[in-house]
């Protein structure tokens, strides 16, 4: 199927879109030590990537798990857990989604990304987990399906 040919008007911003994955298992969430991107290295993060042109966010977040980790979702075990308009190093819309079940044992698949895997509690993750983790893991637990983090709060 030949990918549509896309026509974007000039009119509004556009935002990067990504995807990140709470991978649960025995009430820990799986971390990366994130390496060589320029963003966060050194720091813990969820395994992540940008949805590609054409992609869907849930098959962006299948396939990234699978490039990073080497373990297979099956898209319909995929929950949607949030979205966050996140001011970065731009302004970004992350999507959240939680997997509690996939086929195969997580393993560093892109060394060159990551350095290491980390299993935490969500309710105590480490010091060193990138600072919006913690807010996605408590908007997921609590319902909250919009967040908007990073930026300036406007005046009441």
């Amino acid at each position: 199927m030949a990918t549509p040919k896309y026509v974007f008007d000039t009119k509004h911003d556009r935002y990067p879109v990504a995807v990140h994955v709470f991978l649960v298992q025995q009430g820990k969430v799986l971390l990366m030590r994130r390496a060589g991107s320029g963003y966060g290295d050194g720091q813990l993060g969820l395994p992540a990537g940008h949805v590609d042109l054409g992609e869907t966010p849930t098959a962006c977040a299948v396939r990234e798990v699978d490039e990073e980790l080497g373990i297979l979702l099956n898209p319909g075990d995929l929950q949607p857990s949030g979205t966050m308009f996140r001011n970065s190093q731009e302004p970004r819309v992350d999507i959240f989604f939680v997997a509690r079940s996939w086929d195969g044992s997580p393993e560093i698949r892109e060394a060159n990304k990551c350095t290491e895997l980390v299993w935490a509690d969500p309710m105590n993750l480490p010091a060193d987990t990138l600072d919006f983790v913690a807010v996605a893991w408590n908007d997921t637990r609590n319902g909250c399906r919009l967040r908007e983090f990073g930026f300036t709060p406007v005046p009441a």
